[in-house]
């Protein structure tokens, strides 16, 4: 499954996230902006690739702007803009 349009959720409030996904013409890339991004970079981006092989994305760009989330909010706002970022059938 691809990303067939730019979609977000989320927002910039405090204990929050936005994340945007895209199309990417080559697999999977995802960046992380954080304060705590040394502390639980990885695991965010561990966190987006699961959500991403569980949906069955194989090409997408993500964007993960965290004002410190905790990990379900993250999931949340991840699965709802790939939601939003796949065209319907």
């Amino acid at each position: 499954m691809m990303i067939d349009r730019t979609a977000s959720a989320g927002s910039l409030e405090s204990s929050d996230a936005m994340v945007t996904v895209g199309p990417h013409p080559d697999g999977i890339e995802i960046s992380v902006t954080s304060p705590v991004e040394r502390q639980f970079g990885d695991r965010m981006r561990a966190t987006a690739r699961e959500i991403l092989n569980t949906k069955g994305v194989t090409n997408a760009t993500v964007r993960i702007d965290d004002r410190g989330a905790l990990d379900c909010t993250l999931r949340a706002r991840i699965e709802t803009a790939v939601g939003r970022g796949i065209a319907p059938r």
